[in-house]
C-alpha cells in the first residue's frame, strides 16, 4: 500500500516535472499565488477575456499540488454551509440565484474541459446521499423536504427499494439524489487546466513559496512580485501565509482508494452510472466509483493539526485506513478481501461560519477566493470567473451573488482551536456511534456541537 506520495491521482498519471521557479523580482498585471483550481481557473478566465494582460501564478510546490490534486472528485452543486444563510442578509432570491449559479457551474467545468481537451474521466451521474440509521433517515427526509422547497435543487427522495436499485448499500433505510454533480478525476483536471493557461500565454512560477501578501506585492523565496492586483488563491494553506494564520482553518481530510474491483462486485452494487455517495452521518463520508473500476472513499482522519499546521506528501495514519476500510466494508461486504492500495490525506480550508467567499479589495488590489470546505471543484471554477469579472470591472451577475466580499471573523488562537476541533469530531463521533446503534432522532451531542462550530 502506498501511503501519502500527495494522491492517488497524482500516482496514476505521474508526478509533474516541476517548472521552473521564479527568477527574481518581477512585475505583473495580476499576480495569483497558489496553482490549484481557484488560481488557475482565475488565469484561464482573464486571459480568454483580456488576453494583453501579464499574468503569472506562484506555486510552492506544483500545479494541483494541493487539495486540487487529491479531492474525491465531487463536481457537485452544493454550497458551502448551506444558501439558507443568504437569507438574512440578501434575501431569498439571491440565495437561489447562487445555487442556480452552482448549477450552471458543474456544466461549464464540463464545457470547458472538453473544449480544451482534458480528459478527467468526467462522468455526470449525480450525488447521491444515503441514510442507514433511523436518525439519518429522519435528516434526510427533512432535507429532502427543504431542499424540494428551493427552485435549481432538483432534488428526488428514494425509498429503500429504489434507493439500493441505483448503489446497493446495505441497510439503507432511504437516500437522495440530484442531477447537478459529476465524477471527476482530479489530477487530471488540475493537470490539464495548467496546460491551458500556459498555452494562453499565462507563466506558472513552481518551486517559489510566497510568505507574505500585501497590497499590490507578493514576498517569495525567490524574490518580490509587484502587481496591480493580487489573487490569494491559497485555500487550506492560507494559514502558511504572514498575519493569515487564523483566517481559515486548515481542515484534514483523507482518502483510500483500492484494488479494481472484479465486474462481479460491480454487478451487485449496480453502482454504474458515475454517481457520486456520501451518507447523512454527523463524521461524514465520500465517495466515487473511479473509471479504472477501483472505491475511492474519504472522510474525516485526523482533522485538524495543532497551530495550523499543514502536511507536505499526503502521509496518513494507517488507523485512517481502518476507519475508511470499515466505512467500505460496512457499506458494501462484497468488499471485504479488496486490497487497499493507496492512502492520502490533503487539506481544506475552514472560515469560522463554514461559508466560502470570494472578492475584490479595490483599494489594496487585492482578490481571494476560498473555504469551499470540501466543494472547491465547482466553487472553485465560480470563483475564477467571479474574480474576473470583478478585476476587469465587469457588472455581471455573478459579481452580485451574495458570496462575493463575505467577511468572517477569525478563528479562535491556539490552543482554543485545537481543543475545540478535536472535541467537537470525537462529538461527532460518539453521536454517529449512538444513531448507528439505533437512537432513533439526532443526537444531542451533535446539535451542540453544530452550534459550537458555527454549522447550525
Amino acid at each position: 500500500m502506498i501511503n501519502g506520495n500527495v494522491s492517488h491521482w497524482w500516482q496514476q498519471i505521474g508526478q509533474p516535472k516541476l517548472r521552473s521557479p521564479l527568477a527574481g523580482d518581477l512585475q505583473l498585471d495580476v499576480a495569483i499565488v497558489g496553482a490549484g483550481y481557484t488560481g488557475l481557473w482565475t488565469a484561464y478566465y482573464l486571459k480568454q477575456a483580456q488576453p494583453d494582460l501579464r499574468i503569472a501564478i506562484i506555486e510552492q510546490r506544483h500545479a494541483g499540488y494541493g487539495a486540487s490534486g487529491r479531492n474525491g472528485g465531487w463536481l457537485t452543486n452544493a454550497i458551502t454551509g448551506g444558501r439558507e444563510q443568504y437569507v438574512a442578509s440578501h434575501g431569498r432570491d439571491a440565495a437561489e440565484r447562487q445555487q442556480r449559479a452552482m448549477n450552471e457551474t458543474v456544466d461549464e467545468v464540463i464545457r470547458v474541459a472538453a473544449a480544451e481537451g482534458i480528459d478527467a474521466d468526467i462522468k455526470k451521474g449525480g450525488e447521491f446521499n444515503v441514510a442507514y440509521a433511523p436518525a439519518q433517515e429522519k435528516r434526510i427526509r427533512e432535507f429532502a423536504a427543504a431542499e424540494q422547497a428551493w427552485k435549481y435543487t432538483d432534488l428526488e427522495l428514494l425509498e429503500a427499494d429504489e434507493a439500493m436499485a441505483k448503489i446497493n448499500v446495505a441497510g439503507t433505510r432511504a437516500a437522495v439524489w440530484h442531477p447537478h454533480c459529476a465524477r471527476i478525476q482530479p489530477a487530471k483536471l488540475a493537470a490539464g487546466l495548467a496546460t491551458a493557461v500556459e498555452k494562453l500565454g499565462v507563466t506558472i512560477y513552481e518551486g517559489t513559496t510566497a510568505s507574505e501578501i500585501s497590497p499590490h506585492r507578493v514576498v517569495t523565496n525567490r524574490g518580490t512580485v509587484s502587481a496591480e492586483y493580487v489573487v490569494r488563491a491559497t485555500e487550506g494553506f492560507t494559514a502558511n501565509l504572514k498575519g493569515l494564520r487564523r483566517l481559515w482553518l486548515p481542515m484534514n481530510s483523507s482518502l483510500i482508494a483500492t484494488e479494481p474491483l472484479p465486474q462481479s462486485v460491480w454487478d451487485s452494487l449496480h453502482w454504474n452510472n458515475g454517481e457520486v455517495l456520501g451518507d447523512f452521518a454527523h463524521v461524514y463520508m465520500y465517495a466515487q466509483r473511479t473509471a479504472d473500476d477501483r472505491i475511492a472513499i474519504g472522510g474525516r482522519g485526523v482533522p485538524y493539526r495543532y497551530g495550523s499546521r499543514t502536511d507536505t506528501d499526503g502521509q496518513t495514519p494507517i488507523v485512517t485506513v481502518d476507519t475508511l476500510s470499515e466505512i467500505m466494508h460496512r457499506f458494501f461486504p462484497a468488499t471485504r478481501g479488496a486490497a487497499v492500495e493507496h492512502v492520502w490525506s490533503g487539506v481544506l480550508g475552514v472560515p469560522r461560519d463554514w461559508a466560502a467567499t470570494v472578492g475584490l479589495d479595490h483599494e489594496t488590489g487585492i482578490a481571494w477566493g476560498g473555504g469551499y470546505v470540501g466543494t472547491g471543484v465547482t466553487s472553485t471554477n465560480l470563483a475564477g470567473r467571479t474574480i474576473t469579472d470583478l478585476i476587469l470591472g465587469n457588472q455581471s451577475e455573478l459579481v452580485t451573488l451574495p458570496w462575493v466580499n463575505h467577511r468572517v471573523r477569525k478563528w479562535e488562537p491556539e490552543p482554543l482551536r485545537w481543543i475545540a476541533t478535536k472535541g467537537l469530531y470525537t462529538a461527532y463521533g460518539m453521536a454517529d456511534a449512538a444513531e448507528y446503534r439505533g437512537r432513533p432522532t439526532t443526537s444531542p451531542i451533535a446539535k451542540i456541537a453544530d452550534v459550537i462550530t458555527g454549522r447550525a
